[in-house]
């Protein structure tokens, strides 16, 4: 069973309704549904340097792996 898959923008309403940019080329029936917010990345005033602080303090507060000033430089003494 082949499934054919689009990728449309729209708006999601306040009563929960949707309004799609585009009509979807597909044949009518049965179709699944995701959403993902985009708010956050489309109407975002940070620069790129906001978004890289709070892009490492997130990854930060969820533990995410660094490496330290004394992986780089070991890393570096290996490639010499």
């Amino acid at each position: 069973m082949a499934t054919d898959q689009v990728v449309i923008r729209g708006t999601l309403k306040p009563d929960g309704s949707l309004e799609l940019d585009c009509p979807p080329n597909l044949p009518a029936g049965p179709v699944e549904v995701v959403l993902r917010s985009l708010s956050s990345s489309v109407q975002s005033d940070e620069d790129w340097w906001q978004y890289l602080q709070r892009a490492r303090a997130e990854l930060e507060a969820k533990g995410g792996p660094f490496r330290t000033a004394e992986d780089i430089d070991t890393e570096r003494q290996d490639f010499r």
